[in-house]
């Protein structure tokens, strides 16, 4: 009889792993359009290479300290708000113990146990561990699994980094007669793994998020590439 198998991941690690990978693919996403749009934009104005690779690299380095520092203060508030929320709760439990046993009672007897079922659960859950019962049925949180924002920012930094090296190499090492066409195909091809990748980690319908991906970083580097036309037109 085969026995069953217990490798998935619990759903405060499973949180985690989706939290710094929702980073990077966000981070990936964000190096693309946003490298693209600026050496897009330059190249409409100029064909020189060393203005190229300056605007890119600066673009690069700018992006991905942005978006690293962006996700740590943002996942920073949402850690403290999952902190303080935490801290209420422990209060609670101290200072009225029965009320908050009645209101876990009433929370699972909402999701479907009969109340006496609900109410034995919710006093063998407080004795073992009141205030991560109450932080997981209550609040939606694992005590021991918080949000970490050092991860985010790590794997924002390098996954921002990667993205924006795609149109910033394809636009400084071809030839002027094909570095746009190039640059713009192959930047088009991996906003279509980053929408398919960020659908499948939200669940989400992957055909919908690749559409608004690939729309959203041709309008970018159209627009871009008009304004540069522009003002290279103007001998600005």
């Amino acid at each position: 009889m085969t026995q069953p198998t217990h490798d998935e991941p619990r759903n405060g690690a499973l949180g985690s792993r989706l939290n710094w990978l929702r980073a990077a693919v966000l981070g990936a996403n964000d190096g693309i359009v946003s490298t693209a749009g600026l050496v897009v934009g330059v190249a409409g104005a100029t064909e020189s290479r060393a203005a190229l690779l300056t605007a890119g690299l600066a673009g690069l380095l700018a992006g991905s300290m942005s978006m690293a520092a962006g996700e740590y203060v943002s996942v920073s508030t949402q850690r403290d708000s999952e902190m303080a929320a935490l801290a209420v709760e422990k209060r609670e439990l101290k200072e009225q113990p029965e009320a908050e046993l009645e209101e876990l009672a009433e929370l699972l007897e909402e999701r479907g146990l009969s109340r006496e079922v609900a109410r034995e659960a919710a006093e063998q859950l407080t004795a073992r561990d009141a205030l991560r019962a109450h932080a997981r049925v209550e609040l939606g949180i694992d005590p021991e699994e918080l949000t970490n924002p050092w991860h985010a920012a790590l794997a924002s930094f390098p996954a921002f980094t990667v993205g924006a090296l795609l149109p910033l190499l394809a636009m400084v090492l071809l030839p002027a007669a094909r570095r746009l066409a190039v640059t713009v195909l192959s930047v088009l091809a991996a906003l279509v793994l980053t929408g398919w990748s960020s659908a499948r980690l939200g669940a989400a319908d992957p055909k919908r998020a690749v559409l608004r991906n690939v729309a959203g970083g041709a309008l970018a580097m159209g627009v871009t590439y008009a304004a540069g036309s522009l003002l290279g037109a103007a001998g600005i």
